[in-house]
């Protein structure tokens, strides 16, 4: 049964690294829902975070094929229950439509949204939280014709108190250290 799953990959930063990485879903015909890179909390490791809707079946080949990808350190998947993450919006309007009546600010407070820019012609919104929420606020504010929309991939970090790539990379030097 497909599900929402979180996959989480660590590696060193290489050029091309990406594309050997979305490979690996395109070959098996699986759709990436969102994908984010950042830094991790480990100096020169980056983290790719990567939503998708599948089987758990399908989702642990795939995480066994990405850890055979050269410069892929680890990779680990997770439900959203495992996770705490969240996904930015912004949302222009037209200023004129928040002079016209005081709808668009009490849909903005009661999302917990805030307001970033405004300007003559239009007015910039932020709304952090899950992708629901945001589509919500979105569909809330286009009865005043938003004029652009952006939302961002999921940033997430798992509820494990331990750093599963922390204790990884632990076990591998001390493996290493053994063959030496």
């Amino acid at each position: 049964m497909k599900q929402e799953f979180i996959i989480t990959i660590f590696s060193e930063n290489h050029i091309g690294l990406l594309n050997r990485i979305t490979i690996n879903f395109t070959r098996r015909k699986m759709n990436i829902e969102s994908l984010t890179v950042s830094e991790s909390a480990i100096k020169g490791i980056s983290k790719f975070t990567i939503v998708l809707n599948e089987t758990e079946d399908r989702v642990k080949k795939v995480v066994r094929q990405l850890e055979k990808v050269v410069d892929v350190l680890k990779a680990f998947y997770h439900t959203n229950d495992e996770m705490i993450y969240q996904e930015i919006a912004l949302y222009k309007v037209r200023t004129e439509a928040l002079y016209e009546t005081d709808k668009i600010e009490k849909i903005v407070r009661k999302a917990g949204a805030r307001i970033l820019e405004i300007t003559r012609e239009y007015t910039v919104i932020e709304k952090t939280g899950h992708k629901e929420e945001t589509q919500e606020l979105f569909e809330q504010l286009n009865e005043f014709k938003v004029m652009q929309f952006i939302r961002s991939g999921r940033v997430a970090i798992t509820r494990d108190p331990i750093e599963r790539l922390s204790e990884f990379l632990k076990e591998r030097d001390a493996f290493l250290e053994a063959m030496d």
